[in-house]
This record gives C-alpha cells, structure tokens and sequence, in this order.
C-alpha cells in the first residue's frame, strides 16, 4: 500500500473525510475554494509539485491550511515550503500520530484566524436577516424571533465561518463543550430549528456538508 492510500485509511479510521488526488494534476483539478478545511501536500507529487501547487491555491485562498509531507530536510527546502505558502512541514520518515497531532495543531490554530470584525458587529446581516448576537434576537421585516442561548452561539458561529465549512467538532467542543453522542444529537436539534427560522428567506441556507459539518451560504 503507498502513503497517500495508507494515509487515507489512518485519517478515516480516526473520523475524518478523506479526498485523495494520485498526482499534481488530479490534485489541482480536486481542489475547489471552500470546499476542503485543510490541505496535506506531498512536496514530490508526480506532474505538478507541492510547491507549485501551493503558490496557485494561494492566488485563490489565503486561508486554507496547507501542510507539506517530504523527503526535502533541507533548510533551504523548508524555507521554500514556507514562502510556498505552508502552515507546516512534517519531513519523512514521521509518524501518524505525530501527522495527527500537527493536524489538530494547524486547525485550530487557523480556526481562531478567522475575520471576526463581521461576527462582531452589534447586528449581522444574513440575506433579509438582523441578527443581533447580544439581544439573542433575528429580525426578518416585521417578524422578531427570540432565540436561546444555544441557537444564538451556534448562529454566531455559523457566520463566523459564513460561506465556508464549519467543522461539527469543533462547534461541539466550542458549544457544548464534548464531542459525543448526546451532544452530537443535541446540536443537530438546534441546527433544525435554526433551519427552520432561516427558510423564510431563500438566499440564506444552512447546509448539511456530509462528514464534516455545516455551511451557511448566504447569496449577496
């Protein structure tokens, strides 16, 4: 079994979804904006290197976490991986749990990176929506809908990561404070009432992304 296999079946045993790309262009031809919360790139990919493959998403996405996996221990080659873009570089040979923990590691260091000024402000705009964080209230024209602690943090935290992915662990861990089957359930009742607020207008959507989480797309 090659790395970019065994890889594939350590991560998804331990819970996460997993696209795998053979080479740099199947890679460049996989990746899509928004659609992934972090990249691991193998530096000597077959047609198109990590390097330049990296430079290109970095014309489109500034904010996507990038982690390089090489053989290149070199200085000069991790200086190159950086200024390539990446947010870390793991040399060969490494381990899995160690991959794993640099996972953890870059996502939630990258996860507190995100453009609060949005979030913050004392009401946010979500298609014909008010949301007022503080006030724990959503506004459509004449119509006031009073929201729980709980639906308002979880909304809060939808826009934080608006037209993105947000992760379902993390909003467990952040929210409910575990990342278990009660909680899981529990949030799951809470995302199908905010759904059920949000349907009044169709720009706004709260999707299922399967294996992951949630996005909140609103269509300006």
């Amino acid at each position: 079994m090659n790395l970019g296999n065994l890889l594939k079946e350590y991560l998804e045993i331990k819970g996460y979804a997993v696209t795998l790309a053979r080479d740099g262009i199947d890679a460049q031809k996989k990746y899509e904006p928004g659609g992934w919360d972090l990249l691991i790139l193998d530096v000597m990919m077959p047609y198109r290197d990590g390097f330049t493959i990296a430079r290109d998403i970095r014309k489109k996405d500034n904010k996507i976490p990038i982690i390089f996996l090489t053989a290149k221990a070199l200085k000069e080659d991790k200086i190159e991986g950086f200024e390539s873009g990446a947010d870390d570089y793991l040399t060969k040979p490494f381990s899995m749990e160690e991959l794993q923990a640099r996972i953890k590691a870059v996502l939630r260091r990258t996860s507190t990176n995100l453009d609060l000024s949005e979030a913050n402000k004392p009401e946010i705009s979500l298609g014909k929506f008010q949301f007022n964080y503080t006030l724990q209230n959503l506004k459509h024209e004449n119509e006031e809908i009073k929201l729980s602690t709980k639906e308002a943090d979880l909304l809060r935290m939808l826009c934080l990561y608006k037209n993105n992915i947000m992760l379902r662990e993390l909003a467990l861990k952040e929210i409910w404070g575990a990342d278990d089957y009660f909680s899981a359930r529990s949030m799951d009742v809470y995302i199908t009432r905010l759904r059920k607020y949000l349907k009044a207008d169709p720009s706004v959507q709260l999707m299922n992304v399967h294996g992951k989480g949630y996005k909140l797309i609103v269509t300006e």
